[in-house]
């Protein structure tokens, strides 16, 4: 699906956020491999299960066409600096809920990207009836499933020595969980902010 675009300005930091079309495929090709560089909080390390630029062209061609999904990047002085993505899927049983992926340049941590783009997802999924947004986060990552709880996400469930790091070490990875009726009946409101530092 597609959204309109919308600007920000977070500490100083002016950015919009919008649709990924398919002439971003090669930058989002490229900020890929530097981001899964930067960090460990990502599946892959740099250069493993690359999408190149026509990969992306046909991920973002889907995801503008497939009512439940959602493909946003977000931009600084036109340059894509992050992006996040919800998938659904086409099987009826499992049609109801979508999987959520964020991933921002270390450059930009701490303006509160992944949390607009994670409040913009949000947002297109209650509007478009999708009742579950799932996702899964490095247990180590305490600012994120912070965020995440904030937003209404709950622990399902923990996948034990699901990762080995570049220490040797075996972490476990958190599932979560955004059931969008139950939140809604707790009376739980989480506005749009142009303040967050995560």
């Amino acid at each position: 699906m597609i959204i309109k675009g919308q600007e920000f300005h977070i500490n100083g930091l002016t950015y919009t956020i919008r649709s990924a079309a398919e002439t971003d495929a090669e930058q989002l090709s490229k900020i890929r491999i530097q981001i899964d560089g930067e960090t460990e909080n990502m599946d892959r390390e740099a250069g493993e299960g690359l999408i190149d630029k026509i990969g992306f062209q046909k991920i973002i061609k889907t995801d503008s066409e497939e009512i439940k999904n959602l493909f946003l990047v977000v931009e600084v002085h036109n340059r894509i600096v992050g992006f996040s993505r919800c998938e659904g899927s086409n099987l009826k049983r499992l049609s109801h809920k979508v999987e959520f992926g964020v991933c921002i340049l270390r450059e930009f941590w701490g303006y509160g990207l992944g949390k607009i783009l994670l409040q913009q997802s949000i947002h297109w999924a209650d509007e478009n009836e999708v009742k579950k947004i799932s996702l899964q986060v490095l247990e180590t990552n305490e600012k994120a499933i912070h965020l995440y709880k904030k937003l209404g996400f709950e622990v399902e469930g923990i996948l034990k020595n699901d990762k080995r790091l570049s220490d040797g070490k075996y972490y476990n990875t958190v599932v979560m969980g955004r059931f969008i009726n139950t939140f809604h009946k707790r009376g739980v409101v989480e506005c749009f902010t142009e303040e967050s530092t995560i």
